[in-house]
C-alpha cells in the first residue's frame, strides 16, 4: 500500500512539473497576454446625521477622487463604472501589438442640507452627554487623464446646502505597433447640471500640459512602455499649462458648466528595407545600417562586384563568379 501511494505522488509531481508554464510575460515567443478588470458601483443613500465618503479609481493612465463630508440631510445617487483592457500580442520579436484602453464613468445627484446633529451612544457618559457635529457641507470631485496631461477640479466648501448633479467621462487609448504605428487618445469630459449652491464657496478648475503626452505610455521620449508611478509623478500641468481656468465664487449660486477635452495622436511610420541591394544600392541603405558593414561591402549592395566577376577581374572567364546566385 505505501508502494502505491508513494508511485502515485511521484507520478504527480512529474505530471505538474512536466506542464509548468512560466507566467512571465514575454518569455516565450507568439504569447497573447490580455487582461481586462471592470468594476462597477451602485448606491442610494437618504439620511441624516454627520457623514464622510471617500471614492478613488484608477484605471490606466486615468484617476479619479470624490470626497464628501458634513452634518445634517444628505438624498445621494452615485453610479461609477471603470474598465481598464490590456492585451499584448508578441506572434514573433519584429512583429507585435500592446493596446491599452481604459475608462472612468461617474454620474451623481447629490442633494445635501446642513444642520448641527447630536446623537448620544451607549448608556455611560456619552449618553448623557450627546455627541455633538457641528460641520458644513464639503464635496471635491476631480478626474486627471495622464495620458493626455489634464485635469478637472470642481469643490464646495463651507456650505449650508448644495444641490447638483455631476457627469465625469474620461477615457483613454494608447495603441503601439511594430512598423511602427504610434496612436493615443485622451477624452476627458466633465458636467455641472443646475447646480445650487447656498452660502459657500465654489471652486472650478482645468489644467491641460502642453507638452503632448498622448504619443507616449511614460514620456514623449520613451515610446512604447508601460505607465508607471514615477512617470506619471512626471506629468505636472501646472509647469507650463497649454489651458488653465481658475474660478471661485463665493455665496449662493446657480452654476451649468460642460468642460470637454479631447487629444488624439497619431503616428505612421514606414521602416527602411536593411537590403535594397541592385534596386537602390549602398547609396540608399539608411547610414544607421551601414555601421558594422565596413567600406567593403559597398560593391555587393550596388552590385559592382557582379560586373566585375563578368568581366574577369576575379581570374579566367571560365571559372564560376563568386556570387553565382547573382550570376
Amino acid at each position: 500500500m505505501k508502494r502505491v501511494i508513494l508511485l502515485l505522488a511521484v507520478m504527480v509531481i512529474m505530471g505538474v512539473s512536466s506542464g509548468y508554464i512560466d507566467p512571465t510575460p514575454g518569455k516565450f515567443p507568439y504569447e497573447v497576454a490580455e487582461k481586462n478588470v471592470t468594476f462597477n458601483f451602485e448606491q442610494d443613500v437618504q439620511g441624516s446625521g454627520y457623514f464622510m465618503t471617500y471614492r478613488y479609481a484608477k484605471a490606466g493612465a486615468l484617476a479619479f477622487k470624490d470626497y464628501v463630508h458634513g452634518s445634517g440631510s444628505i438624498d445621494n445617487e452615485f453610479v461609477m463604472f471603470t474598465q481598464e483592457l490590456d492585451k499584448n500580442t508578441h506572434p514573433i520579436d519584429a512583429d507585435w501589438v500592446d493596446e491599452n484602453v481604459s475608462c472612468i464613468s461617474v454620474k451623481e445627484d447629490n442633494v445635501m442640507v446642513y444642520s448641527p446633529y447630536q446623537f448620544a451612544i451607549g448608556a455611560g457618559y456619552y449618553a448623557v452627554n450627546p455627541l455633538v457635529f457641528d460641520s458644513l457641507l464639503k464635496e471635491k470631485t476631480w478626474i486627471k487623464n495622464y495620458r493626455a496631461g489634464t485635469s478637472m477640479h470642481h469643490e464646495v466648501e463651507y456650505a449650508h446646502g448644495i444641490d447638483k448633479e455631476l457627469e465625469v467621462l474620461a477615457k483613454e487609448k494608447y495603441f503601439h505597433q511594430y512598423d511602427p504605428v504610434y496612436e493615443g487618445v485622451g477624452y476627458t469630459q466633465m458636467k455641472i447640471n443646475d447646480e445650487h449652491v447656498d452660502n459657500g464657496k465654489v471652486h472650478v478648475g482645468v489644467l491641460q500640459a502642453s507638452s503632448d503626452y498622448t504619443a507616449s505610455a511614460t514620456a514623449p521620449a520613451y515610446p512604447g512602455t508601460a505607465l508607471t508611478s514615477s512617470a506619471l509623478s512626471d506629468i505636472r500641468a501646472y509647469k507650463n499649462p497649454a489651458i488653465e481656468i481658475d474660478e471661485d465664487y463665493f455665496g449662493t449660486y446657480d452654476i451649468t458648466k460642460n468642460m470637454t477635452l479631447n487629444v488624439p495622436y497619431k503616428l505612421t511610420q514606414k521602416s527602411e528595407d536593411w537590403l535594397p541591394c541592385c534596386s537602390g544600392g549602398w547609396a540608399d541603405i539608411p547610414p544607421g545600417l551601414r555601421n558594422g558593414f565596413g567600406s567593403s561591402a559597398e560593391g555587393i549592395f550596388d552590385c559592382s562586384c557582379l560586373a566585375k566577376a563578368r568581366a574577369g577581374m576575379y581570374g579566367p572567364t571560365n571559372v564560376t563568379p563568386p556570387f553565382k546566385a547573382w550570376a
